[in-house]
């Protein structure tokens, strides 16, 4: 696949989006192994969870992570401030702010996608993060994830209002889910499909705001669809498709950026997945079950003779006790069998 963009690889960004009960430690540690370059996003955390919860659950994180960030979600500045410098102290390599979640959780909390109808809160929460991590040894940027509008908001300027003013109290970085969010009348997973894409919203505003990191996000399936982004923004945001069909990311890392460690040349999926093995056997010598592992590799074979193969002899053993890595073997020579087997046919 061809990397024809004039967009420098420093500032090219290639990101895999945060989702909930979905990336994990376990599922980034997987996703930076097939992607060395991709900036990697946890799940969603409330600023509050990071004040009073279980950290060392909730801001779980792998050195092989990096570079990762953390996401946020929350509305009052005071506390997004204390959990940004938390996260920075962390280790997180960026603190992103979510504008963008429809969930009913959210809009009962007051954060997510309300946030677009309050530009002026989200500019002193991003203002007050800033600052909090400003005098650390190692200050990180502040994001924002966001939406274009929320139900029956089409208005442009609104959109770009929100960004100007988010972008006046410092953040340089915004990650534009190119579509509304309806908080009525529409699922979450309704959110991600229904309302219609708009990426030349996202196009434009990086023409009129030049200076300003733009990376479109939603919608986004296939390595041709990302590159053709890349025309026109900084760079893309994958969300389901790199979970479902993680080997993509591997698609997109090798061209885009052509460094170590694969220097241009793809890898196998058998051979990529081997070279997780060291990490997997330290997690289950910690205790962590199998299962807790397997379920991020599932799609790893996806569209392959053998995938389906792949993905029966992981769910049906990674629950049972004692599940260890010769499970994961035994599913990839199952999966190489049934490959060869349509290559000869």
């Amino acid at each position: 696949m061809p990397h024809t963009t004039a967009i420098p690889a420093a500032s090219l960004r290639l990101s895999v989006a945060p989702m909930m009960d979905w990336t994990d430690t376990f599922c980034r540690v997987f996703h930076r192994l097939l992607a060395p370059h991709a900036r990697l996003y946890t799940e969603m955390v409330h600023a509050n969870a990071v004040i009073h919860g279980d950290r060392r659950k909730l801001l779980a994180l792998d050195p092989a992570e990096h570079p990762v960030a953390l996401q946020l979600g929350g509305s009052a500045p005071d506390a997004l401030a204390q959990a940004a410098r938390i996260g920075a102290d962390t280790g997180f390599d960026e603190i992103n702010l979510n504008c963008g979640c429809p969930s009913d959780r959210v809009q009962a909390g007051r954060f997510g996608a309300c946030l677009m109808r309050e530009p002026g809160l989200v500019a002193d929460s991003v203002a007050a993060m800033i600052a909090a991590v400003a005098s650390l040894p190692r200050p990180v940027p502040v994001t924002v994830k966001c939406r274009l509008g929320v139900d029956d908001d089409h208005d442009y300027d609104r959109f770009r209002a929100f960004i100007d003013a988010v972008a006046a109290a410092g953040c340089r970085m915004f990650v534009v889910h190119a579509r509304n969010a309806w908080l009525q009348g529409l699922s979450p997973k309704e959110n991600r499909s229904v309302p219609p894409l708009r990426y030349d919203w996202a196009y434009r505003l990086k023409r009129e705001r030049p200076e300003l990191q733009v990376v479109v996000n939603g919608g986004i399936a296939t390595a041709e669809e990302a590159a053709a982004h890349l025309a026109h923004v900084d760079g893309v945001m994958l969300g389901r498709a790199a979970y479902h069909d993680p080997y993509l990311l591997h698609r997109l890392d090798v061209p885009w950026f052509d460094g170590p460690p694969f220097h241009g040349a793809l890898r196998s999926r058998a051979a990529l997945l081997r070279a997780l093995q060291p990490q997997v056997e330290a997690w289950l010598a910690q205790g962590v079950a199998l299962k807790h592992l397997t379920r991020h590799l599932l799609g790893l074979f996806a569209g392959q003779p053998g995938g389906r193969a792949f993905r029966q002899v992981l769910s049906e053993g990674a629950h049972k006790p004692g599940a260890d890595w010769a499970l994961v073997e035994r599913a990839l020579a199952v999966a190489g069998a049934r490959t060869d087997a349509a290559s000869a046919a």
